[in-house]
């Protein structure tokens, strides 16, 4: 009998364990949905602060740093959206208990500095074009 309740106990605990990960994983995924470039409303609430904030510390150490940081800030909140929408994906959807975090993190890397390499090459080729925002540049 106390051999039955234990196995019971220990299954008990793998399936919270696994919902945990499921609720972990899909904070995850939303938190990188609204960093991603997938969602188009985001820029203004999320990845534009998050940007000037990364420019506005990078130019405490050089002062002309502040646009080319916000634009590198900007690039690196977008590749985290992707690469958090994929860590929370795989929590998701994967029933594996061991993960290579590693080999995760670099196809998250590889994939988003794809997308990003893609959306330049679209760009300067006009398949897509930028909207004129009268900024002079």
């Amino acid at each position: 009998m106390e051999i039955g309740c234990a196995q019971s106990q220990q299954m008990q605990a793998k399936n919270q364990i696994a919902m945990l990960k499921k609720i972990r994983g899909g904070f995850l995924l939303t938190l990188g949905y609204l960093l991603s470039p997938l969602s188009w409303w985001n820029d203004l609430f999320f990845n534009l602060p998050i940007a000037y904030a990364f420019g506005f510390v990078c130019s405490l150490w050089v002062s002309e740093w502040l646009v080319p940081a916000t634009l590198v800030g900007y690039w690196l909140s977008n590749v985290a959206g992707f690469v958090l929408m994929q860590l929370g994906a795989a929590d998701v959807i994967v029933q594996t208990t061991e993960r290579n975090w590693k080999k995760d993190l670099f196809n998250s890397l590889i994939t988003s500095t794809a997308f990003t390499v893609a959306i330049v090459a679209l760009l300067q080729l006009h398949i897509l074009e930028t909207p004129d925002l009268g900024l002079g540049f």
